[in-house]
């Protein structure tokens, strides 16, 4: 069985929660992700993705979202798996939350970040 730690990403992507959602914006763009893990002082503060882009954006003024902290729009304390999970475990948790993106953990360390789309080519040859 495939566990959450084989297919995470380990690159980080991260931004602090005072930036704008337009320099996060850049950062993801510029990385090609779907979200950035928002850290302060060392520790996880939060998770930002393109939903909350198009959050920011699809207000009453596009401008002052795009200005807006990303303290404001990202998803505080952030569900978390640990990395020998399955993949399976990591779908159920995902579909239940209605999300697309997991923060791998051991213990108070961020390990990586799992993605459906990382969990989409496993599902297949996996027992949940």
């Amino acid at each position: 069985m495939t566990s959450v730690g084989e297919i995470m990403t380990k690159e980080l992507v991260t931004v602090k929660s005072d930036a704008t959602v337009a320099e996060a914006a850049t950062v993801m763009g510029e990385r090609k992700v779907g979200s950035a893990l928002v850290i302060d002082d060392e520790e996880l503060v939060g998770i930002f993705t393109e939903r909350d882009i198009v959050r920011a954006l699809s207000g009453v003024s596009a401008d002052a979202g795009r200005a807006s902290p990303v303290r404001v729009l990202m998803t505080p304390d952030p569900t978390t798996i640990d990395p020998d999970a399955s993949v399976g475990r990591a779908l159920d948790v995902m579909l239940a939350g209605g999300f697309r993106h997991l923060v791998v953990m051991q213990g108070p360390d961020v390990l990586g970040v799992v993605s459906m789309r990382d969990l989409a080519g496993t599902i297949g040859s996996t027992d949940r």
